[in-house]
């Protein structure tokens, strides 16, 4: 078992399918929480939106048995490639955040959802830009993931969550401790705008989510843990 943290060319050594949300600094920020947080051989993680496997196949070089899930096909069956590549056992199932694994609670929960603001209300269903487009406020999907980490979580179990802060990092706060959650941002960082962001950058100001002179996004993440 290593602890080494991800590195660069651990990312590249991931295979993406066309499609497929491919590692980055949220990845890597993601990774560097779950380090932090350590993991044992009996403990069961869920990777929610696993995207490439990046994050489910480090849970698993780390001890951790591990599920992902991901509701798009292509980063199912990048994510098994990546777990066999890594000789590693990581269980992936096709579906709605938790729904494929009915009802099972785990001692972490760890997820990248899409969570850029869009002009859409509502995400699209398929395509590259549903691994980041998550409606008008970014929430979409962050939203839901609040609403049941509690009914995911054994006692003591913790949440561990990466997402922007034009999503609102307070928000999330809000809703985790309205769930029964003790939380907190435990680590950020600050990233130049990327090709969607910059893409995008007059509608964002125009909604008030980006200042004229920013040219840096923050990430954030978010610990959660059930009592």
């Amino acid at each position: 078992m290593t602890t080494a943290a991800m590195t660069p060319a651990d990312l590249g050594a991931l295979w993406t399918l066309p499609g497929v949300y491919a590692p980055q600094a949220d990845t890597r920020l993601l990774a560097r929480a779950l380090h932090a947080e350590g993991l044992a051989a009996d403990m069961d993680l869920l990777d929610v939106c696993t995207g490439s496997g990046a994050l489910a196949v480090l849970a698993a070089r780390m001890g951790a048995r591990v599920s992902a899930t991901d509701i798009s096909r292509r980063a199912v069956m990048t994510t098994r490639l990546n777990a066999l590549r890594a000789g590693q056992r990581v269980r992936v199932r096709r579906g709605d955040l938790s729904a494929p694994w009915g009802g099972r609670t785990f001692d972490v929960v760890v997820s990248n959802p899409p969570y850029v603001p869009a002009r859409r209300t509502r995400p699209p269903l398929r395509g590259r830009a549903r691994s980041w487009d998550a409606g008008r406020d970014g929430r979409h999907v962050v939203d839901r993931i609040c609403a049941h980490a509690p009914s995911l979580l054994r006692p003591h179990g913790v949440l561990l969550m990466v997402h922007s802060g034009l999503c609102g990092a307070d928000t999330t706060l809000r809703q985790l401790t309205a769930a029964g959650l003790t939380c907190s941002v435990t680590d950020r960082t600050y990233v130049p705008f990327g090709r969607v962001l910059t893409q995008r950058l007059p509608w964002l100001r125009a909604q008030g989510l980006i200042d004229v002179g920013d040219d840096k996004e923050e990430l954030v993440v978010i610990r959660a843990e059930r009592s």
